[in-house]
């Protein structure tokens, strides 16, 4: 098996530089990818920065970016950037934004780096070497019972589609209301999985699956002992529909539920 972790001081040099961005300035222009998606001059600027540098140091290594999508050799190993994860709390001056790159090998998570630069955070895990916050090993919760829990959600949706995918949506939260102790939605599926790998939510819930937001989070929370699916319950990957996240005595619980919902909506 590869030992990934050969590649981790590179990618936090490359998360580094994207900190320091972050950090240091301002949202600039904002471009309009769709109805009410929309990316800040800085978004583009690290991942034009943290894309270079990745190619000159390990130019084997495939590229995929939410801006500015594939380049070099995809076939294998490919990193995967969400270069502002919550563009639209950071251009609101919210803290809870992220900068997530990850590792894909062919189509699963391997490496993973989130930096969460106005929290004072980062976690980092490879396949195989555990989890970690800010270089201390982390846990994910252990809360088995739903009324107990505290879920996160995803963004509701907007765009080409967003009444149909909402309508799904409010019927998970529906059902959640009724069993869960507490929902948060944080607007960063990184923050929601990095915070599901350190026991700080017990259960997320998100139904979409975009290699930038979930590559980087989905090993973190697995190496910190979460379990993370597609929405029929099967080993998550970049081509999965959904991500939903527990440990494993929760998830069949919170899966179940989902699924209710969805049955719910879809009559």
């Amino acid at each position: 098996m590869n030992d990934y972790a050969r590649l981790l001081p590179l990618a936090q040099e490359a998360v580094d530089l994207a900190r320091d961005l972050m950090r240091t300035l301002q949202p600039g222009a904002l471009t309009f990818k769709g109805d009410r998606d929309m990316a800040s001059e800085l978004d583009y600027a690290i991942e034009r920065a943290v894309r270079e540098h990745l190619a000159a140091k390990a130019p084997e290594i495939g590229f995929l970016g939410e801006e500015y999508g594939s380049s070099g050799d995809t076939s294998a190993l490919t990193w995967a950037l969400d270069p502002v994860d919550g563009t639209v709390n950071f251009i609101h001056g919210s803290p809870l934004c992220a900068i997530s790159l990850g590792l894909i090998h062919r189509t699963h998570s391997v490496l993973g780096v989130i930096d969460l630069p106005f929290l004072g955070t980062r976690y980092h895990a490879a396949q195989g070497h555990g989890a970690y916050a800010n270089n201390r090993r982390i846990h994910a919760s252990g809360v088995t019972d739903l009324k107990d829990a505290v879920v996160a959600i995803g963004d509701y949706a907007v765009g080409t589609g967003a009444s149909r995918k909402n309508t799904e949506r409010l019927a998970i939260t529906e059902q959640l209301t009724q069993h869960v102790q507490r929902i948060r939605m944080h607007g960063s599926a990184a923050i929601d999985l990095a915070w599901l790998a350190h026991g700080r939510i017990d259960a997320f819930i998100m139904l979409n699956n975009k290699p930038w937001d979930t590559v980087a989070g989905v090993v973190i929370a697995r190496e910190a002992g979460a379990l993370v699916v597609d929405i029929d319950g099967t080993h998550h990957s970049v081509d999965a529909v959904a991500t939903v996240g527990g440990n494993d005595l929760l998830l069949p619980p919170i899966l179940a539920l989902v699924r209710r919902a969805l049955a719910g909506a879809a009559t």
